[in-house]
C-alpha cells in the first residue's frame, strides 16, 4: 500500500521505510545484501576504513519508496547522505520528492512516524509563507 508521506531511517546495514497518510500506515525493512565491513587501515593512510557504498542496497530502498509523494530521509551517520546522492544520480524523480534529511539515532517505527508527521506538518505550514 502506498501512502503520500514516507520516512526512511537508513544506515549502512538496513533501512526502515514507513509510509503514512490519512488511510493508515505501512512499514518495510530493507537489509543490505552485502553488509559493509570495516577494513583495516594502515596508520597515517588516507584510505577509508569503510568499504564502498552498496548500490544494490540503495536501489532496493528506492524501490520501497516508489509511488510516495514526499520523503524524509533520516539516520545516525553518513548513509543518509550517500543514499540521497544515489537517488540524485540514479533515481532523480525520487530525489525530487525528498523534503528533508535529518540526523536521528535509532527510533522505533512508531517514533519514526511521529517524528516524520511533525516534520511534514512544519514543512507544510511553511509553504504558504515561501510563496
Amino acid at each position: 500500500m502506498t501512502h503520500y508521506h514516507a520516512a526512511v531511517w537508513i544506515d549502512h546495514h538496513e533501512a526502515h521505510v514507513v509510509e503514512f497518510g490519512t488511510s493508515g500506515q505501512s512499514s518495510e525493512t530493507v537489509k543490505s545484501r552485502h553488509p559493509v565491513k570495516r577494513r583495516h587501515v594502515k596508520a597515517g593512510s588516507l584510505s577509508s576504513w569503510r568499504a564502498k557504498e552498496d548500490p544494490d542496497y540503495f536501489n532496493d530502498v528506492a524501490g520501497a519508496l516508489e509511488g510516495v509523494g514526499e520523503i524524509l530521509v533520516v539516520g545516525p551517520a553518513d548513509a543518509k547522505f550517500a543514499f540521497f546522492k544515489h537517488l540524485q544520480a540514479k533515481h532523480p524523480a525520487l530525489a525530487a520528492k525528498v523534503v528533508g534529511i535529518e540526523t536521528v539515532d535509532h527510533p522505533s517505527n512508531g517514533e519514526l512516524v511521529n517524528y516524520a508527521k511533525n516534520y511534514f506538518h512544519k514543512v507544510e505550514r511553511m509553504l504558504p509563507q515561501l510563496g
